[in-house]
């Protein structure tokens, strides 16, 4: 299983939008980078990935699964855009913020920390555990 890191802006489509939709979670459309659309073309159905507020908190939140893989995005006037589709897991106990992931030990590399304009980015193993853990969830 691969981990993920994905992007939205709260006040357009933030965790409580995505927990409405329930177990047919929704369509993650609307990504218009090349490498954050590689980075959908990669994910498997039942990768795991963190939830991040984007500009209002700059925050994850919670923790998503894909549950469809990539296809095209139903936005897109051209087939070069892809989308993923995924679900609502878990909230985190507490929002994980871009200046803690800044600060802790281990997350120096971490793409959130190094580029923090990639939309959908891959989480190596280590760091989704120690975010996993600064939310208080289990990984």
């Amino acid at each position: 299983m691969n981990h993920w890191l994905l992007k939205s802006e709260p006040d357009e489509f933030g965790w409580d939008h995505l927990t409405a939709k329930g177990a047919a979670g929704e369509e993650w459309t609307g990504v218009r980078n090349y490498q954050a659309r590689n980075n959908m073309r990669a994910m498997k159905v039942g990768d795991l990935g963190f939830f991040y507020h984007s500009n209002i908190g700059k925050e994850i939140v919670g923790i998503v699964e894909v549950c469809r893989e990539s296809e095209p995005d139903s936005t897109a006037d051209d087939l070069r855009w892809d989308c993923v589709r995924v679900r609502a897991v878990r909230p985190f106990m507490r929002a994980v913020t871009l200046e803690d992931c800044k600060v802790e030990p281990g997350l120096e590399a971490m793409v959130l920390v190094k580029n923090t304009r990639l939309s959908v980015q891959p989480v190596t193993p280590e760091e989704w555990k120690i975010v996993c853990r600064m939310g208080g969830v289990a990984p």
